[in-house]
Parts: structure tokens; C-alpha cells; sequence
């Protein structure tokens, strides 16, 4: 049997505190999610001492399975923003899990003329895929050598609408980050980077760009999701959406591993 994920307890008593005030406990989820402001949970947690504890950013990003609260757990919900300040507490499936790469690592000449000295300074999931990006191995997993970085940081959404399970989810103006976007001739590829090993990942992340995307160009938009591990090598996933409208409809397309080699044939 494998492990019990780690819960993070950290934001589980603010949760139920803001599931005691409003009476959560008591909503069927099987019938339809349950929206909650932001300044609701403010006036639920106002009594908390630590910023961790009654901030409303932090106690609604749940990235992970286990980022989530025991409540949200042991419920089996997750939950989304819906529009600005408000947020939908939903039954289901929130997440994905990122797919082991079984196969071997790939070298990966990169023709760049020399090494990137400032990029090994630190150690940030944005240095590594912008060392990724100038060594061209971006372009050569997307098989697109026209991409070009045009996107970068916080937009607002456009209205949207999709299906997560058997409920139906309205959008406007959510705030979404990519954390980078690139354009092409023919596509634009965004990218969710993740420092460390993530084993799963909010949906959201990757959805709600690739709908926001998908309102401003007519061109394909490609959804990558990218780590670079603790021994240096480059992770690479290509995920999709079976169906644009449902949440859950994302599968992975390919996958590769590679270690970048400078200036070789």
C-alpha cells in the first residue's frame, strides 16, 4: 500500500474555521461546488495571528495534493478562482499527476557559442528554463525553431466557460501567470516550470492560460510543463486538452529527458 500524502496542516485550522463559519460541512458537493469570497475568508480568519494563517492568497493556492488543507482532503475537493476575489470549492479530481519519464536521458548538443555563467548563480526554476530557451532546447522539443519569447507574468482572463466532471464553471477576469510563453510562426507554446521533483499538479495552472491563449490567437497553443531535476537534467512534458470546454480532458502527449551539451557536434 503505498503512503498517505503529506497534508499540509499549515492552512488546515484557517480552512476549518472558514468551513464552521458558512456552514460548509453541510453543503452537498455532489450537487454543485460551493462559491466563497475572498472577504469571507477574511472575516473567517480575522482572529489568526500569522499572515500564513489569514491570507487569502496563500490559503487558496493549493498546488498540489498534498498543499491542500484536511478538510479539502478528506473530501475529496480542490478549489479554483472563478473571478476576482471569489472561489469555487469543488468535488473532484483538481489535479494531474506528472508522468516518470522511463525513457534513457537524451543529449542534447546545443550549438550556443559559450556558457551562460549567470545562469548558475542561484537556483530558480526561471533561470533554469531561460538557460533552456537561450540553448535553443525549448525550440527543439517543441520542434519549432520560430519561437520567440513574447510572454511572461500576470494577465486577466477572458470570460470562459468549462465542465469539471458534472459541474459547469464560469470564468471572468481570474488572474493567471505563465511563466513563460512563446510565439511562433504557426503555434504559441506556454510553459509551467517547477523547481524540485512535483510529482502532481493543479490542472489550473496549465488550463486557464491555455484558454486565455486560446481567446487571443487563431494559432495552435501548446501546453509544456518543465523541471529540472537535482542532477541537472531537463524534463520536458507536452500535455493537451481532448476537449477545450472540459477541465479534465488533459492527457500527456510526449515526454523527454535531456542533459544540454555545449558546442558539440
Amino acid at each position: 500500500m503505498s503512503p498517505r500524502p503529506r497534508i499540509d496542516r499549515t492552512h488546515s485550522a484557517s480552512w476549518q474555521a472558514i468551513f464552521d463559519r458558512f456552514d460548509i460541512h453541510d453543503h452537498d458537493f455532489n450537487a454543485g461546488p460551493f462559491e466563497i469570497s475572498a472577504e469571507q475568508i477574511k472575516v473567517a480568519c480575522q482572529h489568526f495571528e500569522r499572515t500564513s494563517e489569514k491570507e487569502v492568497r496563500i490559503l487558496c493556492k493549493q498546488d498540489t495534493r498534498e498543499s491542500r488543507p484536511q478538510v479539502f482532503s478528506d473530501k475529496g475537493l480542490f478549489i479554483l478562482p472563478i473571478s476576482n476575489g471569489v472561489y469555487s470549492i469543488i468535488m473532484g479530481e483538481g489535479y494531474i499527476d506528472v508522468p516518470i519519464i522511463e525513457e534513457p536521458i537524451i543529449d542534447y548538443n546545443s550549438q550556443f557559442p559559450f556558457e551562460l555563467e549567470t545562469s548558475q548563480i542561484g537556483d530558480s526554476e526561471m533561470q533554469h528554463l531561460d538557460r533552456a530557451y537561450a540553448m535553443s532546447l525549448i525550440r527543439h522539443f517543441a520542434e519549432d525553431e520560430s519561437l520567440v519569447l513574447t510572454i511572461r507574468g500576470r494577465k486577466y482572463s477572458p470570460e470562459f466557460d468549462f465542465v469539471t466532471g458534472e459541474f459547469q464553471i464560469h470564468v471572468d477576469g481570474v488572474q493567471t501567470e505563465v511563466d513563460a510563453g512563446y510565439e511562433g510562426v504557426e503555434q504559441v507554446v506556454l510553459i509551467e516550470a517547477k523547481g524540485g521533483e512535483a510529482t502532481n499538479t493543479i490542472i489550473r495552472q496549465m488550463y486557464y492560460p491555455f484558454r486565455q491563449w486560446q481567446y487571443h490567437t487563431d494559432k495552435e497553443v501548446s501546453t509544456l510543463f518543465f523541471q529540472r531535476d537535482r542532477d541537472g537534467i531537463y524534463n520536458l512534458w507536452q500535455f493537451s486538452f481532448a476537449n477545450p470546454d472540459d477541465y479534465n480532458s488533459i492527457h500527456l502527449l510526449r515526454s523527454g529527458r535531456y542533459r544540454i551539451l555545449l558546442g558539440e557536434d
